[in-house]
């Protein structure tokens, strides 16, 4: 049954293979589970309906997302969309969060609609292959940022921006040695060398007295603070269109970001450089979005994350199936989840990043019109801490430097109309 659903050995891969890349996944993006109710709490919703509604958000998309595309590419409410939702439409717009779900369903309503007349999947395929390269590796770039924040080897400096944190520190010495240790496994060939890396880490932390050891199971809280509370009818009005496009906008562009970044490590990119079934998967995130804002979370998202299953061996949508289960398990086992550290994940993330960089290696960096977008792209993403930004970067400078080169023939329509949008966006919409 799971070969005629999955197609395993079409894509050299096992059942095996694809459990353990699913659980490397989750390990990887379980820290959703915690950050999402802290973040969403602070409108007044329900912390624990919160936690509920993540995780069936993230099972839900998962499972879609698995067996209509069947790609290992796992989904849960975006990071980033989160910090909109609350910072920005809520505690600074001053909307209710009901009014902001409802924001977060009409934008995904939108989304499906833009999937289905294949819209996104042509914005997708308009994009070069330079700029696809540049996108993966800018990826990598923000994951290695991030990878470095949570293991407090990288941490805020009011004169620099960012500066090197205490390494002294438990958790940044974990974190660097748990690096090393997934390099060398990896370069001995060990399977799993990812999750390996993270359950040593977390065990060592727990044994040595620097993390907690939560228990196993708790029963999950209630959905019901949270579950169909949207306020469609309060989002239609007319101020917040704006919302609504910063909603659809991020994650057109962060979902296709991710969905190219993975699908390219993955090797689930067609000769012609196009996703095949790109369509399916963007049908899938979106109506993961509609059924995440319906349960009570903001919007549900590809996971970047992903590229660590891929990197453990997953090839298959049995991959995102396993997250998804791992996910509804994991609300009767939120204490266990809850010990593995932000600084266990850490090297799992930047080992990825290590991986995703090479994609640099493709580009002709002879041609200087190729090379300059692909290092805005790239370095936009990690500095301006936002895949979206770093594609309207990218794709500006592509578009104004292939024209006042004269080098028309790398243009096409896609190009130019989006370029267009995203300097009305980031002039005028930032």
């Amino acid at each position: 049954m799971l070969e005629r659903l999955f197609q395993l050995k079409a894509h050299n891969t096992n059942v095996r293979t694809e459990i353990l890349a699913g659980v490397t996944t989750f390990l990887a993006m379980a820290y959703i589970l915690f950050v999402n109710p802290s973040i969403l709490g602070e409108t007044g919703m329900d912390k624990g309906a919160v936690f509920v509604a993540t995780c069936l958000a993230a099972a839900i998309g998962s499972t879609i997302m698995g067996l209509i595309a069947n790609y290992p590419i796992a989904l849960a409410p975006g990071m980033g969309l989160n910090a909109f939702f609350t910072y920005t439409v809520v505690l600074h717009m001053g909307h209710t969060w009901q009014v902001a779900l409802g924001a977060v369903f009409i934008s995904a309503v939108c989304f499906f609609l833009l999937s289905i007349f294949r819209i996104r999947e042509w914005i997708v395929n308009s994009i070069p292959l330079p700029l696809r390269s540049a996108i993966a590796a800018g990826i990598g770039l923000f994951l290695a940022l991030i990878a470095l924040q949570g293991a407090g080897i990288v941490v805020g400096n009011p004169a620099t921006v960012v500066g090197m944190g205490d390494l002294t520190k438990p958790g940044a010495v974990l974190a660097i040695l748990g690096f090393f240790l997934i390099v060398a496994l990896e370069a001995r060939k060990v399977r799993g060398a990812v999750l390996i890396g993270i359950l040593v880490v977390t065990t060592a932390s727990i044994l040595l007295g620097f993390s907690p050891f939560n228990g196993l199971v708790s029963m999950p809280p209630s959905l019901a603070p949270t579950f169909m509370q949207l306020d469609i009818a309060g989002a239609l009005d007319i101020g917040l269109l704006s919302v609504i496009f910063a909603f659809l906008f991020v994650d057109l562009f962060d979902n296709s970001g991710t969905l190219i970044g993975v699908a390219k490590r993955a090797g689930l990119m067609g000769k012609d450089g196009h996703m095949p079934k790109m369509g399916r998967a963007l049908i899938a995130d979106s109506t993961a979005a509609m059924a995440g804002s319906l349960l009570g979370t903001s919007t549900t998202t590809s996971y970047i994350e992903s590229a660590a299953g891929v990197s453990a061996g997953g090839r298959t949508g049995l991959t995102a199936i396993v997250v998804a289960v791992l996910f509804l398990l994991a609300l009767f086992f939120a204490p266990l989840a809850g010990s593995v550290p932000a600084y266990a994940t850490a090297p799992a993330l930047f080992f990825v990043a290590v991986l995703m960089a090479s994609g640099l290696a493709e580009i002709d960096w002879d041609d200087i019109t190729e090379a300059a977008p692909v290092v805005v792209t790239a370095l936009a993403m990690p500095l301006t801490y936002s895949i979206a930004n770093g594609i309207a970067f990218g794709f500006i400078a592509w578009t104004l430097i292939k024209l006042l080169a004269g080098r028309t023939r790398d243009l096409n329509s896609a190009l130019v109309i989006l370029s267009i949008l995203f300097v009305v966006k980031l002039g005028w919409y930032p």
